[in-house]
């Protein structure tokens, strides 16, 4: 068994694009650490320098207190399974299993009984002889993986393993993969896109975007207790509803969050107040999970709290004495525009005319990777020409701009039980758990304390 600590590591590769950025990471002893972020943010790289196929640019590698950073893959002593299995087309599952250990010459009787025992560990003793040509992705991938742990690594690396496989297999194999590495100790990584994977799989979990680490925790202290923007948007399925507000410090209530048409107020009791205070006058961006907004009764019949007067708007030093009158309930309302049915429940879409955030364009590394920019109208009616596409050369019309993965619209999701389904075009009020109310600063990053245990 190992332990795997990154101290400062950066990856810059020939060109100059730095793909891992600072790292510092420990990951213990037997932990199943899963390292997720969206394609092209550094976590196979990172999984790969572990394994000794790239070279650590800046920084040390340590692999059970070990500097490692010169070490070859084959002293790491480190197993590897990459998105697609690579089995060997002439060996059956059984030689597949066996060959390392053919490779490191161990009796060969005793080899045998390993390989059986796991092949029967791993659901494959019934194809145990059979080639990979006859057998089913998730046949081929459990044998590949029953391949890397026959040898008994004491580290276990898994890229993706399971990606190129349908959702039904990959929730099975899900399961299995989980159970048996949790059985055997091993340490072992596991990259992924996939939240569910990391979420359901990973005793920790380390987040990364363009190279840098956005956040590390169990899958829980994430989800409730997210350390940045992308955090709270990336573990979240519906998407977590990010809000455009400006915080102002009222003396006798607490923070209005002024949300353009709709505010909420976070009270002087509430410890959050107090760190919101340097931020009075300020942009900030609010997240609420749609199941904490619940359906409140009719939008129009709900009054909204009154917006600060410009006289109560000078920041206090120090948190005022208990409001004098009580706080507005928080609530928002609006009309609803969609309804997703989604079995137990249902998912809404309520127009609300409040400002949203993207949360890809938050906070973001000065020199990240930028989006390739299309070819301009008259760059793209030359080639037509040149191609006889076009006879005129003119610059034509530009194509209407795809959607860019969030909701554009002002709309508030929430979730709803199937009994009290309202209808599209009906006005709601919605009432907020002001508890589970997420606060971040214009640059992403929470403002207010992380209650991490």
């Amino acid at each position: 068994m190992t332990d795997v600590v990154l101290d400062g590591v950066d990856k810059v590769y020939p060109g100059g694009h730095r793909a891992v950025r600072n790292v510092r990471l420990r990951i213990e002893d037997g932990e199943l650490f899963v390292l997720l972020g969206p394609s092209g943010c550094g976590k196979s790289t990172i999984l790969r320098m572990i394994a000794g196929l790239e070279e650590v640019t800046a920084g040390d590698l340590w692999l059970n207190g070990t500097v490692a950073n010169e070490l070859s893959p084959r002293e790491r002593n480190v197993a590897m399974v990459f998105q697609e299995g690579a089995l060997y087309p002439h060996r059956t599952v059984r030689g597949n299993m066996m060959f390392p250990l053919e490779v490191a010459r161990d009796d060969r009787a005793e080899a045998g009984e390993r390989v059986v025992e796991l092949a029967r560990a791993l659901g494959l003793n019934s194809m145990i002889d059979r080639l990979p040509r006859t057998l089913s992705g998730g046949q081929r991938q459990r044998a590949a993986i029953g391949r890397a742990l026959i040898r008994e690594p004491s580290l276990f690396l898994m890229d993706e393993p399971l990606s190129s496989l349908d959702a039904g297999l990959r929730t099975e194999l899900r399961v299995e993969i989980t159970a048996l590495v949790r059985s055997t100790g091993t340490t072992t990584v596991y990259v992924t896109h996939d939240q569910t994977e990391a979420m359901t799989m990973a005793d920790r979990i380390a987040v990364l975007r363009d190279g840098v680490l956005e956040d590390v925790g169990t899958p829980e202290q994430l989800y409730r207790d997210p350390a940045t923007v992308f955090v709270a948007a990336f573990l979240s399925t519906p998407p977590i509803n990010l809000l455009q507000a400006t915080a102002w410090a009222v003396e006798g209530q607490g923070v209005v969050l002024d949300l353009g048409r709709q505010r909420i107020t976070v009270p002087w009791e509430d410890p959050r107040a107090a760190a919101l205070i340097s931020h009075h006058g300020a942009p900030v961006i609010v997240g609420v999970r749609p199941d904490a907004l619940s359906l409140a009764g009719d939008g129009p019949d709900v009054p909204l709290p009154a917006p600060p007067p410009p006289s109560a708007l000078d920041a206090p030093t120090a948190p005022p004495a208990p409001p004098r009158e009580p706080v507005p309930p928080a609530t928002f309302s609006g009309r609803v525009r969609a309804l997703e049915f989604h079995g137990s429940d249902w998912l809404a879409y309520a127009e609300a005319g409040m400002p949203t955030v993207d949360a890809n364009e938050v906070g973001r590394p000065a020199d990240a990777p930028a989006e390739p920019e299309p070819p301009s109208p008259g760059l793209a009616a030359r080639l037509r020409g040149l191609l006889g596409l076009a006879g005129s050369g003119a610059p034509e019309p530009a194509e209407p701009e795809e959607h860019a993965g969030h909701h554009r619209r002002s709309d508030l999701v929430f979730r709803i039980a199937s009994g009290e389904r309202p209808r599209r075009g009906d006005e709601v009020a919605l009432a907020v758990d002001l508890d589970r109310v997420l606060l971040f600063g214009a640059d992403g990053v929470r403002i207010t304390p992380r209650l991490r245990r």
